[in-house]
């Protein structure tokens, strides 16, 4: 996909990742309005150079590992390159952010989860532009009369969607690890 078209169709769905993150750090008041708007510019652009070729409005669930932004026992990589220049050190950063967050950042979608066991909540949600017709399929009628043409059905469940279905990805935090040694 040209680099170019992909930072275009993304540009709402960073916007509304990076506005979520930048509230965090105005509410906690920690930050003053230069280093706020600093920071969510520069998240901004670290996110759209990250995501330039890994957005795919065509298969929104494609890559949406890798554009992921998750802070738990490790804050995201991403989030603390932007907090490092505005002088945030780690440990303010863990302290103005939740502990447990999950940040989808999806073509069409963005939608959030705080906590491992909390809900899943959306930020921001658009529908595909279609500049073409509907794709047509042919399927041959039960009583034999000959092939009939209809619109495809469209089975596309968004990320979460397919989260909520599939259930949690990572373990709860109440279990026991068993090691076994030979």
């Amino acid at each position: 996909m040209h680099t170019l078209y992909a930072r275009g169709t993304m540009k709402a769905e960073i916007t509304a990742a990076v506005g979520f993150l930048s509230r965090f750090l105005r509410i906690k008041g920690h930050v003053n309005d230069r280093q706020l708007q600093t920071f969510s510019q520069s998240l901004q652009d670290i996110l759209s150079e990250q995501y330039k070729h890994h957005w795919f409005p065509d298969r929104p669930c494609k890559g949406s590992g890798y554009r992921c932004i998750r802070i738990n026992h490790k804050m995201d990589p991403l989030v603390w390159q932007a907090g490092q220049r505005i002088g945030l050190t780690i440990q303010q950063l863990y302290l103005l952010l939740p502990s447990e967050l999950t940040l989808w950042v999806d073509p069409y979608e963005v939608s959030y989860r705080i906590g491992e066991d909390g809900s899943i909540c959306v930020l921001y949600e658009s529908q595909p532009v279609v500049t073409a017709p509907p794709p047509v399929s042919v399927t041959v009628a039960p009583s034999g009369s000959g092939p009939s043409v209809g619109p495809m059905v469209d089975s596309h469940i968004s990320c979460k969607e397919e989260l909520m279905v599939m259930g949690r990805t990572s373990p709860s935090k109440a279990y026991n690890m068993m090691t076994v040694s030979s």
